[in-house]
């Protein structure tokens, strides 16, 4: 079983402020993308890994990230697409043949466990596309024009995390799909739902926070402080 990560680092990062996208900022002395790809390096069920990033920041990736974290993992470093669904599609693109089931993460989303990759490769190899979810333990509304139109049933409501985990085939069919009827996914998976096929879900982790926010920088300092990272 040949088994290849995808983390998908090609944004920009507007909402964080400053010139450098966030993937590339600095906690603790090592860039946020690099606590990303320690993971899956650990994670004895990955094969490779392909890093999607800005097309200006490949050669900073290969030197200041690759070589100087010792990734071995890393096969190769890919220039993004102006949106993430365009960057996931060009590293699908450029996977083997012979890829058997792909792992998909935000570049942004540093604290997954390895236990979880592990589960959600394992449960692919049985349902073909699985996603880590949190379920929602507060009251949502559907708001129109700022009025509420009404109060949804949160029992149903799980929030989507990566990774998501498909057999390649599946996920890059689903893909294609999209691509020739010009339709723009809010995540890999529900690419995969608009072709028919049902997502399995695997309960995330409430660490597993993607950095969107400056506020998420300080939660992120607090995480590495709290697992002595």
């Amino acid at each position: 079983m040949n088994v290849r990560a995808i983390i998908a680092a090609g944004g920009r990062g507007e909402r964080v402020g400053g010139s450098l996208p966030k993937q590339f900022i600095e906690i603790k002395k090592k860039p946020l993308l690099v606590y990303t790809v320690e993971n899956f390096e650990k994670c004895e069920l990955i094969d490779e890994i392909m890093l999607v990033v800005p097309e200006e920041y490949v050669g900073l990736c290969s030197y200041q990230i690759v070589d100087v974290f010792n990734f071995r993992k890393i096969r190769k470093i890919i220039s993004g697409g102006k949106e993430r669904q365009d960057s996931v599609y060009k590293a699908l693109l450029s996977l083997p043949g012979d890829t058997d089931i792909v792992v998909i993460n935000d570049g942004v989303r540093p604290f997954i466990r390895v236990e979880k990759i592990i589960k959600s490769i394992e449960m692919c190899q049985k349902d073909k596309a699985v996603i880590l979810a949190l379920p929602i333990n507060e009251t949502v509304k559907r708001v129109e024009d700022k009025f509420v139109v009404t109060t949804l049933d949160r029992e149903k409501l799980w929030v989507a995390q990566t990774p998501q985990t498909f057999e390649y085939k599946l996920i890059l069919e689903a893909y294609k799909k999209a691509s020739e009827a010009g339709f723009i996914g809010t995540d890999d998976s529900s690419l995969v739902e608009r072709i028919g096929f049902k997502v399995k879900v695997l309960e995330g982790d409430y660490e597993n926070i993607k950095i969107t926010t400056p506020e998420d920088l300080v939660l992120a300092e607090k995480i590495l402080e709290r697992n002595n990272l």
